[in-house]
């Protein structure tokens, strides 16, 4: 799917009109009764409608203030329009709008709700969308270029996430990576087991003692010339391939299901790194995830284990399924090598995240200033992927104080996505803020322009985020 600026070289047959009142829309002539039929729809209060004219016309009536949330619901208009169009075998669209990021908004959601994963179909096949292409009149070619960055960084999170362990392993999502620097304009790095081994990173080592297949550790750098921050902003991503919660088995099979999904926060990463290359935004960024899936077999680390973790921290294993702050720590913790301005780490960490705020947004936490978190909560509201910043209090640590080691890797029952947390806070000596997307990363059904499976959320608050930097 691309998005470009309307010129009078192109051809389409459908047309969609972004309009507060009627007299608003110019250049369309209309019947008497196609008149009286657009403006009882209109008046109606409906988002979107539609007409049979010569070619297809779709009028989207708008509030002329322009707001996050109104963009929001041009969003989802936007999905459903798409619908439209696919269904009439449209291969693209024009949109005029009284504004351009009306128009661009429109465009997003069209764009977003386009995705399919029909990869794995070798019979009843779902049609592919014959929507390719938006053109929005008036649009600025570098709100076009970031837009277009966003779209196909979430596209590739989102691929990445539905994947399947059968192909997607830590060595693919590793390989994946790559592909995605060669791609997009990044560089990387991938330490095999053996560097691992030898960089002492047991709590990636202990996750992976119940799998046969290898960990790896992928570093991935995008640099420009004249970048803005003299210090990098260091990107963290969760890479469980899959979760059975190890030896602390999750209880029900169909608990399961969707753990393909646990390394959502690497796919966040490594979606928002070539978002990032593709949009040219001038910031120095590094990436970095540790992968592995967590099995209860071979030689599996089990309750009661005490780990030793890169930086040196003893921990006192009580839950194999608390596997995710094991590997995201020892990340954590190389990344003070870089002596970052700012690390994020993205993770399908907790479900009491999920419990907490269920799909409609983000829990945020960490060290960092108000002005990070601010300027975090502000790319959340513009993308509306929202961060809900939860309290840090110190007292939260005195939950995992352990009997036999430095700390203990699980705080109990209340407060989970906090302890969880303030455990990953022990790794830190930099400003950081932790991303639990435990809620939103994958939907069992379609909610508006996020897919069914594997949503890439992160990847545009992630952009959003570093675009204000530039």
């Amino acid at each position: 799917m691309q998005l470009k600026a309307l010129t009078p070289n192109h051809n389409f047959k459908s047309f969609i009109h972004i309009i507060s009142a009627l007299e608003n829309l110019k250049g369309v002539e209309l019947s008497a009764e196609e008149k009286e039929y657009v403006t009882k729809q209109f008046e109606s209060g409906s988002l979107a409608f539609l007409s049979r004219l010569p070619q297809l016309l779709v009028l989207v009536k708008t509030p002329k203030e322009f707001t996050d949330f109104s963009a929001e619901e041009l969003r989802i208009g936007g999905t459903k329009i798409g619908q439209q169009l696919n269904q009439e075998k449209a291969t693209g669209a024009a949109i005029f709008a009284e504004q351009a990021a009306q128009g661009l908004a429109l465009a997003e959601g069209m764009a977003l709700g386009n995705y399919q994963f029909l990869k794995y179909f070798t019979q009843g096949k779902p049609a592919a969308h014959s929507l390719q292409e938006i053109a929005v009149a008036g649009a600025d070619e570098k709100e076009l270029n970031h837009l277009n960055a966003q779209i196909a960084g979430t596209y590739l999170a989102r691929d990445l996430v539905n994947e399947p362990l059968s192909f997607l392993t830590a060595t693919q999502l590793a390989e994946a990576a790559q592909t995605a620097g060669e791609k997009f304009g990044f560089k990387t790095e991938v330490f095999t087991k053996k560097k691992i081994e030898s960089l002492k990173m047991g709590g990636l080592l202990a996750v992976n003692k119940g799998s046969q297949d290898p960990p790896t550790f992928t570093i991935m750098e995008y640099k420009p010339a004249q970048a803005v921050n003299s210090k990098p902003i260091v990107l963290v991503g969760k890479g469980v391939v899959y979760d059975t919660g190890g030896m602390s088995l999750k209880p029900t099979a169909n608990s399961m299901d969707s753990m393909k999904s646990d390394m959502a926060g690497a796919a966040a990463t490594i979606g928002t790194l070539s978002a990032v290359a593709q949009a040219q935004l001038p910031v120095h960024v590094i990436g970095l995830v540790p992968a592995t899936d967590n099995r209860p077999g071979e030689n599996a680390y089990v309750p009661g284990d005490v780990v030793t973790m890169f930086d040196g921290t003893t921990v006192e294993v009580l839950n194999t399924d608390a596997e995710g702050r094991m590997l995201l720590a020892d990340a954590l913790a190389y990344a003070q090598k870089y002596q970052p301005e700012l690390v994020l780490d993205t993770a399908t960490l907790t479900g009491a995240a999920a419990v907490a705020i269920g799909k409609y947004g983000v829990v945020g936490m960490g060290t960092a200033s108000d002005e990070v978190f601010e300027g975090l909560q502000k790319a959340g509201q513009t993308c509306y992927e929202r961060l809900a910043r939860f309290p840090f209090w110190d007292e939260y640590s005195e939950l995992l104080k352990s009997t036999i080691a430095d700390v203990k890797n699980i705080g109990g029952r209340e407060a989970g996505a906090i302890t969880a947390g303030k455990f990953l806070e022990r790794f830190t000596d930099y400003p950081w803020v932790h991303l639990d997307i435990a809620g939103p990363a994958f939907l069992n059904a379609a909610h508006d322009y996020r897919s069914q499976g594997g949503t890439g959320v992160g990847v545009r608050l992630l952009f959003n985020f570093l675009s204000q930097k530039s």
